[in-house]
């Protein structure tokens, strides 16, 4: 079929995405390295098609990367020959049809060696065509070498805490190996042209017992963690469900993802798509956060790729301290919730310095955009941060959307909402800003013809009282900003309308309710008269 009997080791090329993509170039190099030990010949397999669109079922959207284009990629990176089988079952990339098409050209060429990038799609097609082939394969290598003409293994063995060298006990067969390719990295080549041949696979037999149903890309929230650019990993030292919560928490505190090593996710502390290392995801963020982990192999191996990797354990000898850029020794579940506390007052802090950049409109547009990150980190609707603001949606959407600049005390229910006492960020300066806009507001009430203050004088206390005559079949219509605090009503005349979030309550003469201000709230008379109330607001 291919010509040739040269000793070869081939990789078998993903062209499902970029991503992907990435990772067999990254097989490549070690392939390469490999072949030129024993001066042999590297060669990268792609399965495909030449027709496109032929049918409903070969339509594929989004994402895949075409032979054409990869054919000259993997040359430049080294490869010596790339075999593109073409037929049109191919389009759609199946492990059952791959592997069955793979294990025909290995039994007619028999190279030394076939590698798989460590994917899920790999894991199956490769058993699946060493199965085939009555050959054996090694799972999860994290490097290879050939020693007298035999491929040994560095593969993670208990939990990672011993690298165990693997052989094939047939050394005359085929070898079949996948190999974690965040270990090495692309080399382009320059020199020799490599060749490309396309081979037209006629007669290709579909397995009946299988039925395609569908392909689609991931989700972009699929993607979440491995696009992240901060990440927070739990170990097995949080010690308990309530301790991983921690984790959580930090996460959403800091707008990150949330990864985990094997144990967290074997007691079902977190989902088994958080898993990260070898046997789960690869992550690369500007900020990773590793807290209660050994360090084993298998999990290191899937964050090598951070800027910056910042571990807490309480054991200064731990393995992971290893690969730290800065660690902490502490109990994880003593010293986070210090951290959270302080990285809780810097956002904010970070926010009320965005909000005072004199408004302009750069720093308007940053402030949006920081409440929508943060909106976003917590998994709040709109509706959600609306009612922990004591705001109305339509305010919040004003601010994301950069269409208004709120007041500094806007800050005052958004700490509420993250637990931060206001006097933990907020300057001297900006309390007195507050305060007087709560001192303004007052005199503006006592300026509107349907309040009457009966606490005059009373601009800078705690506790204040006004008359409100609302008049009748009207909507009372609130003077100044939302106050934080609690609101006490009493009717003395007429019938009250008083909507309650989304809870409407009557009230008549003589009854009363007492609620937080920040919940939104508005009054209405129900009767021919004006009604009248008695409100007293209070104010920390």
């Amino acid at each position: 079929m291919l010509n040739h009997a040269e000793k070869e080791i081939w990789v078998y090329g993903d062209l499902r995405n970029e991503r992907l993509f990435d990772f067999s170039l990254k097989v490549l190099a070690k392939a390469r390295e490999l072949a030129r030990s024993i001066s042999g010949k590297v060669a990268v397999v792609l399965m495909g098609s030449s027709i496109e669109n032929k049918s409903e079922t070969l339509s594929i959207s989004g994402g895949f990367i075409s032979a054409d284009d990869a054919a000259k990629n993997f040359i430049s990176h080294g490869a010596d020959y790339v075999y593109f089988f073409d037929n049109s079952f191919l389009a759609v990339p199946r492990p059952d049809l791959y592997a069955a098409v793979l294990a025909d050209a290995v039994q007619d060429q028999a190279p030394l060696l076939v590698l798989f990038p460590l994917t899920d799609f790999g894991r199956e097609t490769a058993a699946r065509t060493a199965r085939m082939n009555n050959a054996g394969s090694i799972a999860d290598c994290m490097d290879l070498k050939i020693v007298n003409n035999k491929v040994v293994a560095a593969c993670p063995s208990w939990g990672g805490k011993v690298m165990a060298e693997i052989s094939f006990v047939d050394h005359q067969k085929t070898g079949f190996a996948t190999v974690q390719p965040h270990a090495f990295e692309p080399i382009k080549v320059s020199g020799e042209p490599g060749i490309v041949k396309k081979i037209k696979i006629s007669n290709l037999k579909v397995p009946q017992e299988l039925k395609f149903i569908s392909s689609s890309q991931e989700s972009a929230e699929y993607r979440k963690l491995e696009d992240a650019d901060i990440v927070i990993v739990g170990g097995a030292g949080l010690g308990s469900a309530e301790g991983f919560g921690l984790v959580r928490n930090l996460a959403v505190t800091l707008g990150g993802q949330v990864g985990a090593t094997r144990p967290p996710v074997l007691q079902h502390w977190v989902d088994e798509e958080r898993l990260i290392g070898q046997t789960g995801k690869t992550v690369r963020p500007k900020l990773l956060f590793s807290i209660g982990t050994s360090g084993a192999t298998q999990y290191t191996a899937g964050i090598m790729e951070a800027q910056t990797i910042v571990v807490i354990n309480r054991d200064p000898n731990a393995p992971i301290f290893q690969v730290a850029d800065l660690g902490i020794v502490a109990d994880a579940k003593t010293f986070l919730p210090q951290l959270i506390a302080k990285a809780k007052r810097v956002v904010m802090r970070k926010m009320a310095d965005v909000l005072g950049e004199n408004k302009t409109a750069k720093g308007k547009d940053e402030f949006g955009i920081q409440i929508r990150k943060l909106r976003e980190s917590h998994n709040w609707s709109i509706e959600n941060l609306a009612k922990a603001t004591g705001q109305p949606p339509e305010f919040i959407e004003q601010v994301e959307s950069n269409r208004i600049v709120p007041p500094v005390s806007f800050l005052l229910g958004l700490a509420r909402a993250l637990d931060v006492d206001p006097g933990t960020f907020l300057r001297d300066e900006e309390k007195t800003m507050i305060q007087d806009q709560r001192t303004k507001a007052f005199i503006k009430r006592t300026q509107n013809y349907s309040y009457q203050t009966l606490t005059p004088g009373a601009e800078n206390q705690k506790l204040r009282a006004f008359m409100v005559t609302i008049e009748s079949k009207q909507d009372h219509k609130p003077v100044a900003y939302k106050h934080e605090g609690e609101e006490f009503v009493f009717v003395m005349e007429g019938d009250l309308e008083l909507t309650l979030g989304r809870k409407k309550h009557q009230l008549k003469a003589g009854e009363s309710i007492h609620f937080n201000s920040e919940v939104p709230h508005k009054l209405k008379s129900l009767s021919d008269e004006p009604t009248r109330c008695l409100v007293v607001l209070d104010t920390p």
